[in-house]
């Protein structure tokens, strides 16, 4: 079912073509925005990337999530933000992807603050996150898009799935 719901959006995304030119060039930026996947709630994020050179591009970004976890019969509610930077590299130059596709990859480092009751027992605490991402987007047209992130080591321990507007193309 994988295999053919990808192949339908292979050719969906063939048939039309857009005028969206991906990735970012030097100077341009574009923001992002929208829910993580991860085993202990549901991340809230939202961030804005510049192209610094050629195919390469750096970030920002925050998230927050929320959520409860039972230990011992006991249930606490923790609160977690986090800060972090990106770089990500943009394979559409050498792989040759067509415009309306970004494809990429890179790491990321982040400072995460986790609020627990003072009573907690488990083992999630505040600190620094490290991580890597691989991630893709398509561009309905040369401003707005959606993305779809996979990675790990950092609040977002499964992925992102989300919005893109570019500006100043």
């Amino acid at each position: 079912m994988k295999i053919f719901i990808a192949t339908i959006l292979v050719a969906f995304a063939t048939a039309i073509t857009l005028t969206a030119q991906c990735p970012l060039k030097k100077g341009e930026y574009q923001f992002n925005a929208g829910l993580g996947f991860s085993s202990t709630g549901i991340p809230v994020y939202a961030g804005v990337d510049f192209g610094v050179f050629a195919d390469i591009t750096a970030g920002l970004e925050a998230s927050f999530r929320s959520y409860t976890e039972n230990i011992y019969g006991v249930h606490y509610t923790s609160n977690v933000f986090g800060i972090a930077g990106n770089g990500n590299y943009h394979f559409n130059t050498i792989l040759e992807i067509p415009k309306k596709w970004d494809f990429y990859a890179g790491i990321s480092l982040g400072y995460y603050s986790w609020s627990l009751p003072s009573d907690y027992t488990g083992t999630n605490s505040s600190g620094i996150g490290l991580g890597a991402q691989i991630g893709g987007r398509y561009f309905f047209n040369n401003k707005f898009g959606i993305n779809l992130e996979f990675g790990g080591g950092s609040s977002f321990s499964g992925g992102k799935l989300g919005i893109t507007y570019t500006l100043n193309k």
